[in-house]
């Protein structure tokens, strides 16, 4: 594990003096005012559109697990390091390692991306195939909240029957709440969800949530705590891992 992170170290520095060079830049999404707006209170929302690559640490707490993530934006390719595994997606399967028990979850399909999605959101709301128009007002915990529905084409994803509703602090035009539904195990009439984005950091002129917290959500209000994550040292970089990043390790295994 230490001789991986010490390659990082090195990749990370190698890109660092690489992304001084020109390259051509992606065409901006076509996006509805409102929504661009929601954006630029984020920050340079446009520097996360060009970048190629994303590192940061998250800790789990309650149970203190530090959990590394490296991923190449364009392709969502993503490679997860913690205590207890490796876990990855090379572009076309998930794989894990040292073997399946060492993670608990039901899915690694489902887990490998979930907190990156979380933490860029309303960032990857702007991918080719997801729609976002302002909704009707949203009441939460007693307060009314500016609302935006982002929708997705059938082939988008895993599971894109998925609702996601952005709700926006007036004061400061940046998400606050997000009410989601998971139907990626089946359930066709999931219940909503509540998370939580508190303490927004900047992360060299982008702004991210420094902690996530997720509730139950009943009545218009937050119930039962379900976690709680951190996120530190978020990174954007300006060109991409190398693939072998993301290769399956040799005592690794491809699994759903």
């Amino acid at each position: 594990m230490r001789k991986f992170y010490q390659c990082f170290g090195t990749i990370i520095l190698l890109v660092s003096i690489f992304s001084c060079q020109k390259r051509a830049e992606k065409p901006l999404p076509d996006l509805a005012p409102e929504f661009t707006a929601v954006l630029e209170a984020h920050g340079n929302w446009k520097k996360w559109h060009q970048a190629k690559a994303e590192s940061y640490a998250m800790i789990h707490e309650g149970v203190l697990v530090e959990e590394n993530a490296f991923i190449n934006l364009d392709s969502r390719k993503i490679r997860l390091s913690n205590s207890e595994f490796e876990m990855g997606y090379d572009g076309n399967q998930t794989w894990i390692s040292p073997n399946r028990e060492a993670y608990k979850g039901q899915s690694l399909k489902f887990y490998h991306n979930l907190y990156f999605y979380f933490f860029n959101i309303p960032f990857v709301f702007t991918d080719p195939g997801v729609t976002v128009e302002k909704v009707e007002d949203r009441r939460l915990n007693g307060k009314e909240y500016p609302t935006f529905q982002a929708t997705f084409e059938p082939t988008i994803g895993s599971s894109p029957k998925d609702q996601y509703f952005m709700l926006i602090n007036p004061d400061t035009n940046r998400l606050e709440y997000l009410l989601y539904t998971v139907t990626f195990f089946g359930n066709e009439n999931p219940p909503l969800s509540a998370l939580k984005y508190e303490d927004y950091r900047s992360a060299d002129g982008v702004y991210f949530p420094r902690i996530l917290t997720g509730y139950t959500f009943e009545n218009d209000s937050t119930k039962t705590l379900r976690y709680q994550v951190s996120f530190a040292d978020p990174l954007l970089l300006d060109e991409e891992f190398d693939a072998e990043v993301f290769e399956k390790p040799k005592n690794g295994i491809f699994a759903d």
